[in-house]
Formats: C-alpha cells, structure tokens, sequence
C-alpha cells in the first residue's frame, strides 16, 4: 500500500452514501486515497457527499440508485465500473429504521419497507458487486449490520433487528461461498452511533446523545467516524485474513 494513501489506486462504492455512516466512511476512503462513488435515492444528500469527497482531493460520484429495484443495482455497478474504472471494494450501508411498532402490531408495509431496503437491497447489491470481482480477480464487501438483531433485541425493533440479523447471515454464508475466489465480505455492527436516523421527533441532537449514551459502558453514544475506521480496517491489507466476520463497534453494549 501507499504510506498516508493506503487506498490509492482503488475503487469504492458506498450505498446509503448521503449522510451519517456512509458519508463519513466515503470521506475516510476519499482521504485515504481512494476514488469514492455514493449511491442513495436522495440525489442532493449525493452531491453534497461528493462536493466534500473533492475537498479533500479524492475523486467522487454520485450514483442516484434504489437498491431496493435490481435494474438500479447492476446500473449502479456498471456506472461505477464504467467511469471509475473498476470497483475494488464495496460498502453496504444503505438502510432504514422503519416505524417502531410491537411484533404483533407491525403493518404489510411496514415490514415489506423494512426488509427491501435492509436486506434485499443488500442481497442485490452484493450479486452485481460480486459479479464484476469474480472477473476482476478479487475485491472486499463490507456489509453494515447493526448490534440491534444480531446482538441484541430492541422491542419495538422487530422488523429491523429481524433484517439485521439476516444481513449477518448472508454475509458469513456469501464470505464462504466466495473467499477461495479473492472476494473478502465481512460485516460491522454498530452500536449507537449519532445519525439522524436515530434522533427522535423533535428531539435535539444533544438530547439523543444523552439518551442513547448513557447505557452505554463506554459512557457516550459512537461517532460516525469510529464505525467508519473500522471498514476501513476490514477492506484493508491488515485484515487480509479476516472472512466472514461481524465486527461489532458499540462501546461494549451488548457486553
């Protein structure tokens, strides 16, 4: 690798790349040296990403794309291929809380939401993703899981934590499937971490840090920045070793 540019050279693609999470890991590979498309529904949150990725010097794209629909998600890797040159490792972040609501109370809607954006999006996502490695010779696929469903239950949550837990699933079964091929897919399952995705009607960023840090061992709610460090970590030659593992970045909550 290249001394401060480790990611020099390479491709990244980041789904749900317009804000918390996923903006903040694009800025870290773009820094990083590495070229960084964003894909999201939200074609302004996109640009906004990319505007940033270009401050720093790095190359950016935005791909408007709902991974949710399979046209949109080999369209999003074919693009990224196209203008960027190749895609050497991909990130899939994009996801969605979904209404809280009781197991027995959740509604078709609801759940079907919950598990396109989660899960199928996902899924999707990473055929196309691992299509081009398999003739690329190799690459790495971080998939963003959550410590809610793998790690622990939120009631509530039913929906999300049911997809979550999923997502490990494919990513551990894909990691076997496709690991003698070059093609390393680990997961990282935040803990709470200060999005806006888990800020509450009303409430102030600052109310949302007290209430979800205070559980928490560590005694303050996660950055998007640390969760961001440790994909980096996972598409990088330090865990070139690493297959099919959850790594949990929570400050000790499900401990």
């Amino acid at each position: 690798m290249n001394g401060d540019k480790p990611f020099r050279d390479k491709v990244v693609l980041i789904t749900g790349g317009g804000s918390g999470i996923g903006r903040s890991t694009a800025l870290a590979f773009a820094r990083a040296g590495a070229a960084v498309a964003v894909a999201g529904r939200r074609p302004r949150p996109l640009e906004e990403t990319v505007r940033l990725i270009q401050e720093t010097g790095a190359v950016g794209l935005a791909v408007p794309a709902d991974i949710t629909r399979r046209e949109d998600a080999t369209r999003m890797v074919d693009t990224v291929v196209g203008v960027l040159g190749g895609l050497h490792i991909a990130v899939n972040n994009a996801g969605i809380l979904g209404r809280p609501g009781l197991v027995g109370e959740v509604d078709d809607s609801n759940w079907a939401e919950v598990m396109a954006v989660n899960l199928t999006g996902t899924w999707l996502a990473m055929q196309y993703q691992i299509a081009h490695m398999m003739q690329q010779g190799g690459g790495a696929i971080i998939n963003v899981a959550s410590s809610v469903g793998p790690h622990m239950a939120v009631p509530g949550l039913g929906p999300y934590g049911a997809a979550k837990a999923a997502v490990v699933t494919l990513t551990k079964t894909a990691a076997k499937e496709y690991a003698r091929h070059g093609i390393r897919i680990n997961a990282v399952s935040p803990g709470p971490v200060a999005t806006s995705m888990n800020l509450l009607p009303g409430e102030s960023e600052e109310d949302r840090d007290a209430r979800m840090g205070a559980p928490v061992p560590i005694g303050r709610i996660g950055r998007p920045e640390e969760v961001a460090e440790a994909i980096l970590w996972l598409a990088g030659p330090g865990a070139a070793f690493t297959v099919g593992h959850d790594l949990v970045v929570d400050g000790g909550s499900v401990l």
